[in-house]
């Protein structure tokens, strides 16, 4: 990534046409299937996740419905913590078949729609629409895929646009749930200056403590303040994160279709030295995974455990089997392996999970590329 840029967000030509990325992102994704799978469940507060066991559970939240988030549960936050601040709610061990399932009638839809289509998860994925010409055209097709994805699958998404992936990724977010916002490249800095500057990915609670001791609050006093002072507290993301908020954001929607690697991250609400959260941690997200890897048909030769500690020290280990293998009880047990020789030292803020290294696919052609951290 470059940091010293001349060119203003939406400048850049795709095919002679102005980028235009859209991103979509299903509604509170795995509560909403389940409402859908049981209507009793309407309006009611419905936590998916681990076991809560009476408040005693380890583990942590997968997914909250809005209901439940009306009492200060959301995703990743330890299971425990949920069950204080909801004991009444519904807490529903993850359907992964099914979320699957509905998952490849969402992306079908979607990816009918776009230049250039990149899933980023099981429930998020950006369409490179640049050929629509207009930001108002733009707005037409984001009208049009709301409506066919209600029409299919009975659920909502929000959707937003923008001339980079960061600002459509913030934007979808905006209006949530159900929302639809566009920004157009001359309004990105009126768009995202006043919104809190955790609104940009990656920047979470830690790092606000942070930048609040260099006086920023908002994404506007993140994109005013001198870069070399991001860069001495966090190092090369300080200059990143400082190009996001400006709208800087050079990623293309990437339109392979090969799957390299699945994955999932989780950043704790508070940063952890728990290890048996981390161990259910990976559990859980291993469990996520597999059920990828058996709707794709894939076998993975590559384990890869990720740890960003409180210091934004980031370790990453792997290891690489002798064979393909697609057993779910061999992928956690190297991923426990993996944390226990990760070197971290100190509390942990994000823990990530991969599978990469798949057999040839042969004949098929996969649905699920990598998963977004």
């Amino acid at each position: 990534m470059q940091y010293l840029m001349t060119e203003t967000p939406g400048e850049k030509e795709t095919g002679g046409f102005p980028r235009i990325i859209l991103h979509v992102d299903m509604d509170a994704f795995f509560a909403a299937v389940e409402v859908q799978k049981d209507p009793s469940l309407r309006g009611r507060p419905v936590i998916v996740g681990a076991d809560p066991r009476g408040g005693m559970g380890r583990g942590v939240v997968s997914t909250a419905s809005y209901e439940a988030r009306t009492f200060g549960v959301h995703s990743a936050m330890p299971i425990r913590r949920a069950f204080e601040r909801c004991p009444h709610g519904v807490y529903l061990r993850p359907d992964f078949d099914r979320y699957l399932a509905v998952s490849a009638v969402v992306m079908e839809t979607a990816r009918g729609m776009a230049d250039r289509f990149e899933q980023v998860s099981i429930d998020e994925a950006y369409l490179d629409i640049s050929r629509a010409g207009s930001y108002d055209a733009a707005r037409g097709i984001a009208r049009a895929l709301k409506e066919l994805i209600l029409e299919r699958t009975g659920l909502t998404c929000s959707v937003g646009i923008g001339p980079s992936k960061v600002v459509a990724k913030i934007a979808s977010d905006y209006r949530k749930p159900d929302g639809l916002t566009v920004v157009e490249p001359r309004l990105v800095d009126e768009f995202l200056f006043p919104l809190p500057a955790g609104k940009i990915p990656g920047i979470g609670r830690k790092s606000q403590e942070a930048l609040r001791n260099l006086g920023i609050t908002t994404i506007g006093d993140l994109a005013r303040i001198d870069v070399q002072e991001l860069q001495a507290i966090f190092g090369k993301w300080g200059a990143g994160i400082h190009d996001l908020a400006r709208g800087i954001d050079d990623r293309e929607v990437i339109g392979d279709e090969t799957v390299k690697s699945v994955s999932r991250e989780i950043t704790f609400e508070e940063d952890t030295g728990d290890i048996t959260l981390l161990a259910e941690t990976l559990d859980s997200m291993a469990e996520e995974l597999q059920a990828v890897l058996q709707q794709e048909h894939l076998r993975f030769r590559t384990v890869t455990v990720k740890v960003r500690d409180e210091n934004f020290s980031t370790h990453t280990r792997s290891k690489t089997l002798g064979r393909y293998c697609d057993d779910g009880r061999i992928l956690q047990e190297i991923a426990h392996a993996l944390l226990k020789s990760s070197g971290t030292r100190g509390k942990v803020r994000l823990i990530g999970l991969r599978v990469s290294g798949f057999e040839p696919p042969g004949s098929r052609q996969a649905t699920i590329s990598e998963f977004y951290r």
